[in-house]
């Protein structure tokens, strides 16, 4: 009797208890997740940060999302190096104040902004023809921006936000400026993933996640496919002097986490001690950007300032040759 009560019981809740072991195991995953990025902080505060004294005068540098976090503090130590830096921002008031405190503190006067808002591709094309227009070199594209496990919503082209603001924004913008890259040879492009690449698959049949939308398996989409790009790019760009790197930058306290739910929230605040903050989270960037010996490297992924290892489906170039194509033909442009 005890045995067919506990199966009825099992099948009226079935549901429920199927959504908490999905919960449970989910929230076991974020847990190793961030033990994980500790033992690697870990690793690298003994080690010591990397650092080097070289200087980028003459060279010229785009940095998306250049107002805070990670891309702030890639602003603040290329402009140390002497870089003209173009901060490529959506909110202006806060790029003027960066600006503002950077050139103060770097002494750097060459450090301009420019309106971008990767969630728009006309915003995207209209800034790259600017650039096009007003530069005559660019050595580093830095394709840092972007949105962490938002709820679901589209850019204005009808993109699920994480994957066209984090991925398609990115690769348009890279199209519309690889000519000008091409042409100031040696060139980089770095692109910023994460370890939460592993979270995600390739859907190529629903990559807007209209189906079904869950944040975390979205973002993990929209960084898996940074890498793939990146390994594309290496391919393409071989033998023209641009090369391309992906990043892991750690597990950083900027404001990405504010779409985090409570569980997360509360996981944060006891992991928060052993993060990186913004300036450790710039220096694997910062190291794919000024390091002489990478320029002959291309289509790696780097973490900690040195080269790293990604999931088996970051290294699927079949499927980064698919995920090239249906790119282009979402944002209907030709990029061979």
């Amino acid at each position: 009797m005890l045995y067919i009560s506990f199966v009825y019981l099992f099948i009226c809740f079935r549901g429920i208890i199927v959504k908490l072991v999905f919960c449970c195991s989910l929230y076991v995953a974020y847990f190793f997740f961030f033990v994980n990025e500790i033992l690697l902080l870990h690793r690298e505060f003994v080690c010591g940060q990397w650092s080097s004294s070289i200087r980028l005068d003459g060279k010229t540098v785009i940095i998306t999302g250049a107002n805070t976090g990670i891309g702030k503090e890639t602003t603040r130590d290329l402009a140390k190096r002497g870089a003209r830096i173009i901060m490529a921002c959506r909110d202006l008031d806060k790029a003027e104040i960066a600006q503002k405190e950077i050139i103060e503190e770097s002494g750097n006067q060459s450090i301009v902004i420019r309106k971008l808002d990767l969630s728009d591709t006309k915003s995207i094309s209209e800034f790259a023809e600017v650039i096009n227009k007003e530069e005559q070199t660019l050595h580093i594209l830095i394709n840092n921006a972007g949105v962490m496990m938002c709820p679901y919503s589209k850019t204005a082209d009808g993109f699920e936000m994480q994957f066209g603001v984090n991925y398609l924004g990115h690769f348009l913008l890279t199209s519309l400026l690889i000519d000008l890259l091409k042409r100031s040879a040696p060139s980089r492009i770095i692109n910023l993933s994460s370890m939460a690449h592993s979270w995600g698959t390739i859907r190529l049949d629903d990559v807007n996640s209209e189906r079904n939308y869950h944040s975390r398996r979205a973002y993990g989409q929209s960084k898996l496919a940074i890498i793939l790009f990146t390994r594309s790019l290496a391919k393409k760009l071989k033998d023209t002097g641009v090369t391309a790197y992906a990043v892991h930058p750690g597990v950083v306290r900027t404001e990405l986490k504010r779409h985090m739910n409570l569980g997360l929230l509360i996981m944060w605040k006891v992991v928060r001690p052993f993060t990186k903050t913004p300036v450790q989270g710039a220096q694997t960037t910062i190291y794919c950007a000024v390091q002489p010996e990478l320029d002959k490297e291309s289509g790696g992924y780097y973490s900690n300032c040195g080269p790293s290892t990604c999931t088996r489906a970051a290294r699927d170039d079949e499927m980064a040759e698919k995920l090239w194509a249906l790119s282009c033909r979402m944002l209907g442009i030709l990029w061979d």
